[in-house]
C-alpha cells in the first residue's frame, strides 16, 4: 500500500465525531485496523460501559525501554459555536487546516500514525508505544486505566511525550485540575411569598460569591513561570429553577480550580466545604429543615512537575531543536504518567489558543515541525 501522509490521516480522524459525550469506538477501531495493515497488534482497553476505549500498541523490541507517544481521541463539543465550515470535515484554507480536533489534538495522533511505516521499516533498538485515550477533555477519565496497563508491562518506558498543542515547544510542568458539582436543595413555593419557601439559587449565589473571594485570595500567591501566575478558579455551568413565578427548589453548578503544582490540591475544596456546611447550610436549615448542600468531585488531573531527569529533558530538547522549556496552565495525562515514575514532557503541534473555539485550525507548518521531530526521534531509537 502507498505510505499514508499526515494530512490524509488527519482528515479521517476529524471525520469521527468523538465529542466526549459520545463513543470513540469507531475512531479507535479505525486506528486498530490501520495498525494491523503493518502487522502491529494493539490492545484495546474498554471502559465499564464498553462504549469507549483506550488503545495501546508497541512498535519495536518489547524487551527494551522506549518512548510513549500519548494523545487523547476525544474533542470538545461544537454546540452553540458559529463555524464557517463543517467542523467534522477537514478544510484547507491557504496554509491552515480547519476542523474540530485539528489543534487539540488529532494532528499529533495523525503524524504519529503517518510515521508508523517508517517505524516498522527501521531496525529500532528501542520501541515506540502508541497510547491513545478517551475522555481527556472531561477530566482525563480514560488515561488512568491506560497508564496502569503500560505500568504493568515489565519494562518501563524511557519517557512519555504527550502531544498536546505547544507549538512544538517543550513543556515540563503544568497545573493540576480539580472539578466539582455542587447541588443545593431548597423548598419551592409561589414567588409572591418568597419567605414561605427556600430559594436554592439565592444560596447558590452565596457559594459562588465565596468561590470568587477564594479566587481573589489565590491571585496573591504567584509562581511567575505560569500564565496566569496563580491558581485560577472558574464556574463552568449553572442550572436551577423551573419558572419565573416558582421559588426554585433545585440549583446546581459545575466549577473547577487549576492549581499550581507546588500547592496542596485539597486546600480550596476544604475551605469551600467548611463555608458551605458551617455557614450556608445552617442558614438554609433555619428556614427549611430538609435543605441540603452536596458537593462531589467530578475530575482530578494531577499536575505535571518539573522533572529532575535533565538527561531525558535535554534529549527531547535536542531532538525538537528547542533551547528552552516552558510551563502551561492546562492539564494533560502527563501528571498521571509521572505518578508512576515515568518521565514525562508535553510537546505537540498547534496552538492551545485555537483549541475549544469555533473554526479551530492548525497551521500546516506545525504538522511539518512535528514530522521532523518524529523523524529525529526514530533516528535516535534506531541508533540507541
Amino acid at each position: 500500500m502507498d505510505s499514508p501522509n499526515s494530512k490524509d490521516i488527519l482528515e479521517k480522524l476529524v471525520s469521527f465525531d468523538s465529542t466526549s459525550s459520545k463513543s470513540n469506538l469507531d475512531l479507535i477501531l479505525f486506528i486498530q485496523n490501520y495498525l494491523e495493515q503493518f502487522k502491529i497488534k494493539s490492545e484495546i482497553i474498554l471502559n465499564k460501559e464498553k462504549n469507549k476505549a483506550n488503545l495501546h500498541a508497541i512498535i519495536g523490541p518489547r524487551e527494551k525501554s522506549g518512548v510513549v507517544l500519548s494523545g487523547h481521541t476525544d474533542v470538545v463539543p461544537v454546540d452553540g459555536q458559529q463555524w464557517d465550515t463543517n467542523p467534522f470535515k477537514l478544510t484547507k484554507k491557504v496554509n491552515k487546516l480547519f476542523g474540530r480536533g485539528t489543534a487539540d489534538m488529532k494532528s499529533f495522533i495523525a503524524v504519529a500514525l503517518a510515521m508508523v511505516p517508517m517505524m516498522v521499516q527501521r531496525s529500532l533498538k528501542k520501541p515506540f508505544h502508541l497510547a491513545f485515550s478517551y475522555d481527556e477533555e472531561v477530566g482525563c477519565l480514560g488515561a488512568p486505566s491506560l497508564v496502569d496497563y503500560i505500568d504493568s508491562i515489565s519494562i518501563k518506558p524511557l519517557v512519555v511525550i504527550v502531544g498536546e498543542p505547544t507549538n512544538m515547544e517543550i513543556v515540563n510542568s503544568h497545573k493540576g485540575v480539580m472539578g466539582f458539582l455542587t447541588s443545593l436543595t431548597g423548598l419551592e413555593g409561589h414567588s409572591s411569598a418568597p419567605e414561605k419557601g427556600l430559594n436554592s439559587i439565592m444560596y447558590a449565589s452565596k457559594l459562588i460569591n465565596f468561590i470568587n473571594s477564594i479566587y481573589e485570595e489565590e491571585k496573591l500567591i504567584k509562581n511567575p513561570t505560569f500564565d496566569p501566575p496563580y491558581t485560577t478558579v472558574h464556574i463552568g455551568t449553572i442550572q436551577g429553577g423551573s419558572a419565573l413565578n416558582i421559588i426554585p427548589k433545585k440549583c446546581s453548578f459545575v466549577w473547577e480550580y487549576r492549581y499550581l503544582p507546588e500547592q496542596d490540591s485539597n486546600k480550596i475544596i476544604e475551605k469551600f466545604n467548611s463555608y458551605a456546611i458551617k455557614t450556608v447550610l445552617p442558614e438554609m436549615k433555619s428556614i427549611y429543615k430538609g435543605a441540603e448542600i452536596f458537593t462531589r468531585q467530578i475530575a482530578h488531573v494531577p499536575p505535571l512537575k518539573s522533572s529532575s531527569n535533565l538527561k531525558i529533558e535535554n534529549l527531547i530538547m535536542k531532538l525538537a531543536k528547542s533551547n528552552t522549556v516552558k510551563t502551561v496552565s492546562y492539564g494533560t495525562e502527563g501528571g498521571i504518567f509521572q505518578k508512576k515514575n515515568i518521565p514525562t514532557i508535553v510537546c505537540g503541534p498547534g496552538s492551545i489558543e485555537q483549541a475549544h473555539k469555533a473554526n479551530e485550525f492548525i497551521e500546516v507548518t506545525e504538522i511539518e515541525k512535528c514530522e521532523k521531530f518524529l523523524f529525529q526521534l526514530i533516528d535516535f531509537l534506531e541508533r540507541e
